[in-house]
């Protein structure tokens, strides 16, 4: 019966700032995309199988869209303030969503739960006790801090010392933040997993 009602109150989004001031973060109130799925798209024409996307890039200073779980990151261009795009932006999101449409296609959301994209590595592909060390110290110590800003961390490889990460949403794109977050990620394996001597944040 609770699970019935909450699946009737409708969408409601609100924003919230990032460490990147290009990006701004719109979070829902509902599941948007399953917990384990990504999606980052750079243009209108990459967003082939998601329609919200596709209605974000009509905003002619939309350059890029990032979705997981229960928010949605916008990245802007210059020469436009959040302040002026903000509640248009919520209000083209919340209406979206009320109208019943999927965020992505059922297709795309399949093919993200059966394989991790961009040779990105999940806890399945970790071979040795370091990298199964280093994905729990990702996932438990990490990755909540970096959704909370908008934005998404993966474990790509890790070898002779030297672990390289991909960042994506509000965490790509922005030199200061990424150097933080960089620098904050070194000193926590420092203090707990001192065989990790480098980081080395890509970006997408």
């Amino acid at each position: 019966m609770i699970e019935a009602m909450e699946k009737k109150l409708p969408y409601m989004i609100y924003a919230e700032v990032t460490p990147n001031p290009a990006t701004m973060k719109f979070v829902a109130n509902h599941l948007l995309v399953d917990n384990s799925a990504v999606f980052e798209y750079g243009s209108g024409e990459e967003a082939a199988d998601s329609q919200l996307a596709q209605r974000l890039f009509s905003f002619p200073f939309v350059t890029n869209v990032f979705m997981t779980q229960n928010f949605i990151t916008l990245t802007k261009m210059d020469g436009i303030e959040w302040d002026e795009v903000m509640l248009e932006l919520r209000e083209h999101i919340s209406n979206y969503l009320n109208s019943g449409n999927d965020v992505v296609s059922t297709t795309a959301v399949n093919e993200a739960k059966e394989s991790a994209t961009t040779g990105m590595t999940d806890h399945s592909d970790a071979s040795t006790p370091v990298e199964e060390k280093i994905v729990e110290i990702l996932d438990e110590d990490i990755r909540p801090a970096v959704e909370g800003d908008g934005g998404a961390i993966h474990f790509k490889y890790y070898q002779g010392g030297q672990l390289n990460v991909v960042l994506k949403g509000s965490c790509s794109g922005c030199p200061s933040s990424s150097v933080t977050l960089k620098a904050g990620i070194q000193s926590l394996f420092d203090r707990m997993l001192p065989e990790v001597k480098e980081v080395v944040a890509e970006e997408l």
